[in-house]
């Protein structure tokens, strides 16, 4: 089968697009054929080498975590899928285990090619409604889960005002429907270019990425771009008794953002415990939680696909068609 392929450590232009055996699933697992994939962060920062230290990668790795597919082949035990079922869904690098849940992980064999396998028994992984389109699946998983994640965080109420620091992004062209629909005023780190994009998803106001243009008094913030140790300027953002959600790593310290009177909230759902697949898809059936597609591409142009990720700036989400 064709994939896009890590050979070691290194910058996504070192990827390459490779034949290799195509996986087999084992006891409990699923084989997917590939229909589409999407761009996360995780699939050029692991093959990248920024936590080879605590999680090594095994090469060849094939990177790749949202995709939606058709089931091509079951192992024994699965219940839940049988071949020809059409599913979607998101599963980690089998490297991350240690980090993928303490009960029911999903992992994959990596989702840029023409077939993987995935763990059946996980609320990541869900049959795929008849009213989402297969683009759309492929790029909702992530960002679906961790925009429901940070609103169920959050608590937002209607009135209050939230700014979205890394708006424009897969997370924040997902979320920004989400708090509209709750009623809150948003306010959105966008570039011009991208300023109408976000408020036809809902942004009452757009600003740029500077510090100096972030508003005072915000009842809430999403961090959904900076690292979690660089949020000084997010955190004065925020009145008092308010709240501060980040997404990004380092798992952030109440110390490192000076204030003692800002709750500060890393959303990271592994277990699906505030809801896991089949609740992004209904959201996206019912028009709710729309993904915001920026590039579209072949697998045949995956490794483009990985270099433009990291290389230039990117508005939604990259999906790759298989």
């Amino acid at each position: 089968m064709k994939a896009v392929v890590a050979t070691g450590y290194g910058p996504p232009e070192t990827y390459t697009l490779a034949d290799v055996p195509a996986p087999r699933p084992g006891p409990g697992q699923i084989q997917v054929r590939i229909a589409a994939a999407s761009i996360n962060p995780a699939d050029v920062r692991l093959p990248g080498g920024d936590f080879r230290d605590v999680m090594p990668l095994e090469f060849p790795h094939v990177p790749g975590n949202d995709f939606v597919g058709t089931v091509s082949e079951v192992g024994t035990g699965v219940t839940a899928y049988q071949v020809g079922d059409e599913i979607f869904g998101l599963a980690v690098p089998r490297a991350l285990r240690a980090t993928a849940g303490a009960t029911r992980p999903s992992l994959s064999t990596g989702s840029l090619a023409e077939y993987a396998v995935f763990e059946a028994d996980t609320p990541f992984l869900t049959h795929r409604p008849a009213g989402l389109d297969i683009e759309q699946a492929a790029a909702l998983p992530t960002v679906g889960l961790t925009a429901r994640a940070l609103m169920a965080t959050a608590d937002v109420q209607s009135g209050e005002t939230v700014l979205v620091v890394g708006a424009t992004g897969g997370v924040g062209t997902a979320v920004v429907p989400l708090l509209s629909r709750a009623k809150a005023r948003v306010i959105a780190t966008a570039t011009a270019a991208d300023a109408d994009v976000l408020r036809a998803l809902g942004a009452e106001e757009t600003i740029g990425y500077a510090t100096s243009e972030y508003p005072a008094g915000v009842d809430v913030a999403f961090n959904l771009a900076l690292p979690s140790d660089h949020l000084t300027g997010v955190a004065s953002a925020v009145r008092p008794g308010g709240r501060l959600l980040t997404i990004t790593y380092p798992v952030p310290q109440q110390e490192w953002i000076g204030r003692d009177d800002v709750g500060l909230h890393f959303v990271l759902d592994m277990d699906g415990t505030l809801g896991g697949m089949r609740e992004v898809g209904d959201l996206a059936v019912r028009g709710e939680l729309p993904a915001t597609i920026g590039r579209r591409y072949t697998l045949d142009e995956g490794v483009r696909a990985c270099v433009d990720f990291v290389r230039l700036h990117t508005t939604g989400k990259l999906v790759v068609t298989m």
